[in-house]
C-alpha cells in the first residue's frame, strides 16, 4: 500500500484531495449563502476540499449575462475565505455555464459548444473569477471550467469542446497564469481527454458508475425498470464487479501516471439505493481511487447522497447539531 505522502505527491498538478460538494448555488433557484459551519465540520472530520458548483444565472442580472449582482459574488468571496480559514481546498465550477448544463431547468439562449456569443460570455465569466481571486494561491483555488460536457444532446463534437476549453483556458491565463484549472471528462466526464494534456491543466473524473447503484430511482434519470441494486450485480447486460470497475478507472490512472493531474469531482449514491449495497460499491471504488493517488468528492455533503440529512430510511442516524449524520458512510470516507 501507497503512503499518504506518495499518493500526494504521485501526480503533477493535484493533491489527493477528500471532501464534499456544497450545492449552496447550484440551480437557478438556489439562495445560499454558504454555511461556515460545513467548513468547519469538514475540516474536523479529516477533509481538505470541497467543490462548489454554481449557476452563472445567480449573479447575473435581468437576463443580461454582462450584468453582474455583485452581493451575489460575494457569497463566493465568503466560501472562499471559510476554505483558508479551515485549511480546505476550494474548487469553483460551472455547473451551469453560458450556453450549457446538464441540467435541464432552464433552456440556454446560445449554445457553448457552437455559438461565439456564448464562448464570450463563458470567457468573461471565468476572467471575471481570474481576476477576483487572483493572489490565492492554487493550494486554496482552483477553477473547474464547465461541469460534465456531453455530446448526445447538446451536439458537440471533441472539436467543439477542444476549442471551448482552450480559449477558457487562454482567457483565465491571460490574468492568472498561475491558476489550477481542472476540466471534466466528456461523457458525463466518464472519459478522459487526452487531446488536452498539452494544456497542463488537471482532469476530473466521477464515481457513478454503474447508473443502477448510484442513481436507482433518482428522479431526474430516465430510467424506470431499474432492478433493486446489488453489490456486485447486472446493469444493462453487464456484470459490474471490483474488476469492472478497474477496468473503468484504468484510463485516468493511466492519466494520471503520466503526471496529468486527475481527481473525482464527484461520487456517491442516491438514498433509494440500499445502504449496505452503498458500503460495499463505495469502499471498491475508494479502494481503486486511493490506491492511483486520486481523490474524491461526495457529490454533497447535506442532501440525498450526502452524510448529512440523506433521508435514508435504512440507516441509523445520529444527531450532529440538529442534523442525522449517517456514521458508517462517513468513517468509510475517513478510512481513505
Amino acid at each position: 500500500m501507497e503512503t499518504d505522502q506518495a499518493k500526494d505527491t504521485a501526480q503533477g498538478t493535484v493533491r489527493r484531495w477528500r471532501g464534499f460538494n456544497l450545492l449552496d448555488m447550484f440551480t437557478t433557484r438556489s439562495t445560499g449563502p454558504f454555511h461556515e459551519d460545513d467548513f468547519r465540520w469538514m475540516s474536523d472530520w479529516g477533509f481538505d476540499f470541497v467543490r462548489l458548483p454554481m449557476c452563472y444565472t445567480l449573479w447575473t442580472a435581468d437576463g443580461d449575462a454582462y450584468e453582474i449582482d455583485e452581493p451575489v459574488l460575494e457569497r463566493v468571496d465568503l466560501a472562499v475565505e471559510y476554505g483558508k480559514r479551515y485549511g480546505i481546498h476550494v474548487d469553483l465550477n460551472f455547473h451551469r455555464a453560458p450556453g450549457y448544463s446538464v441540467n435541464r431547468e432552464r433552456e440556454e439562449p446560445f449554445n457553448l459548444w457552437k455559438d461565439q456569443e456564448a464562448l464570450d460570455a463563458f470567457c468573461y465569466h471565468w476572467q471575471l473569477f481570474a481576476r477576483r481571486y487572483k493572489g490565492i494561491p492554487s493550494e486554496q483555488l482552483s477553477f473547474n471550467l464547465v461541469n460534465e460536457p456531453t455530446r448526445p444532446t447538446h451536439k458537440m463534437s471533441r472539436q467543439d469542446h477542444e476549442r471551448v476549453i482552450r480559449a477558457a483556458v487562454e482567457a483565465i491565463r491571460e490574468i492568472d497564469p498561475a491558476r489550477l484549472i481542472v476540466i471534466d471528462g466528456i461523457e458525463w466526464a466518464r472519459k478522459p481527454v487526452p487531446e488536452l494534456v498539452d494544456l497542463g491543466v488537471a482532469q476530473s473524473t466521477r464515481a457513478y458508475e454503474p447508473m443502477s447503484v448510484s442513481h436507482y430511482q433518482a428522479n431526474w434519470v430516465d430510467e424506470d425498470n431499474w432492478p433493486e441494486p446489488a453489490w456486485p450485480g447486472r446493469y444493462r447486460g453487464k456484470r459490474w464487479d471490483r474488476e469492472a470497475l478497474e477496468a473503468h478507472y484504468q484510463p485516468w490512472i493511466d492519466l494520471a501516471r503520466q503526471g496529468i493531474g486527475v481527481h473525482c469531482g464527484e461520487g456517491g449514491a442516491h438514498n433509494r439505493t440500499p445502504h449496505e449495497v452503498v458500503l460495499r460499491w463505495l469502499r471498491d471504488v475508494l479502494e481503486i481511487l486511493s490506491g492511483a493517488g486520486i481523490g474524491f468528492a461526495l457529490w454533497n455533503l447535506r442532501g440525498s447522497f450526502g452524510i448529512l440529512d440523506s433521508g435514508r430510511d435504512d440507516v441509523a442516524y445520529e444527531d450532529w447539531h440538529g442534523h442525522k449524520l449517517d456514521r458508517e458512510l462517513l468513517e468509510l470516507l475517513q478510512a481513505f
